[in-house]
């Protein structure tokens, strides 16, 4: 691959200082944008490391079809890497997902196949392999998939410590558990005291891309023994914590983003001082037309909760 084509753009994003955010003065904030990947998210990363792992194995070659379980942005972003190696894009994809989303899964050339959620996304898991098994499709798995971890170890932790040496506490969204468990670890390889924390939605309630660990389905690549602490947002707070960042830092976070951004000036709360660094899956753009952060007056405060926003 050339430097100057559609991959060498994965990676690389910014972290930025909050400067206009932290709760305590002797606190610093740091977000990882990565909403900069070419499709919009940090599933790139992902996506293009499991797509080149496959096809250095054989496992993919061009004309095949690529399928995965996904909310949206690992769709996405397997589907923009097709475009460019010659493959097409099926998604299992639960209904509950963020206004606007489907429509952009069509404009990609995905074929959308819908399949309703059990213990979380596992439903749709388990379609994506029976058709891939039936069909000689190959499942991206990224649920699974040691790829994954490895691509937030290698990219995700690596670039952060090249950025900001001294990280005092790491906050990132517990979904496939890829991000927490690559680059926590590697954040904890160069200072075992950094404080790793996964933000989950509460029980019942969906912020796509962040799973509940209570619905029953633990992540295969969640290393539980990296977490020092959890912390459980309801979809309020996340909205809350969008238009707050909006306000005070001019960035335009995806709603997962605002979970782990409300998590972490918490976490933030109870230090007298250090560096806290913490990732922001997407940007906010791709669900304008949803306006899940000005809803109108009338609308009752736990409807948002039915619809996934990431």
């Amino acid at each position: 691959m050339s430097g100057l084509d559609y991959f060498s753009a994965v990676g690389g994003t910014p972290l930025v200082e909050l400067a206009h955010s932290s709760p305590k003065p002797g606190v610093r904030l740091f977000a990882k944008l990565e909403g900069n990947n070419p499709s919009g998210s940090i599933k790139d990363r992902v996506a293009l490391r499991i797509i080149q792992a496959a096809e250095e194995r054989g496992d993919l070659t061009p004309g095949q079809t690529i399928v995965e379980a996904s909310t949206g942005n690992m769709a996405l972003a397997l589907a923009a890497c097709a475009k460019h190696r010659g493959y097409s894009m099926r998604a299992v994809v639960p209904p509950q997902v963020a206004p606007g989303i489907p429509e952009l899964l069509e404009l990609y050339g995905v074929e959308i196949l819908w399949a309703e959620p059990r213990s979380g996304m596992l439903g749709p898991i388990e379609e994506a392999q029976r058709l891939a098994r039936e069909n000689g499709w190959w499942f991206a798995q990224q649920f699974a998939s040691p790829v994954n971890v490895s691509a937030h170890y290698e990219g995700t932790g690596r670039e952060i410590l090249d950025a900001l040496p001294q990280v005092d506490a790491f906050v990132a969204g517990i979904g496939t558990g890829g991000t927490v468990t690559g680059a926590g670890r590697r954040l904890k390889e160069r200072n075992p005291r950094t404080v790793v924390v996964g933000v989950e939605p509460h029980f019942g309630e969906r912020l796509q891309g962040l799973r509940s660990l209570e619905e029953g389905y633990i992540p295969p690549l969640l290393d539980m023994s990296l977490l020092d602490r959890r912390f459980m947002v309801d979809s309020a707070s996340a909205f809350e914590a969008v238009r707050r960042l909006v306000e005070a830092e001019g960035i335009f976070a995806g709603i997962s983003s605002g979970a782990v951004f409300h998590a972490a000036r918490r976490v933030a709360t109870g230090m007298e001082s250090g560096n806290v660094v913490m990732v922001f899956a997407d940007h906010g753009w791709k669900y304008l037309t949803a306006f899940p952060w000005m809803p109108p007056p009338d609308r009752p405060k736990g409807a948002p909760d039915d619809v996934a926003w990431w």
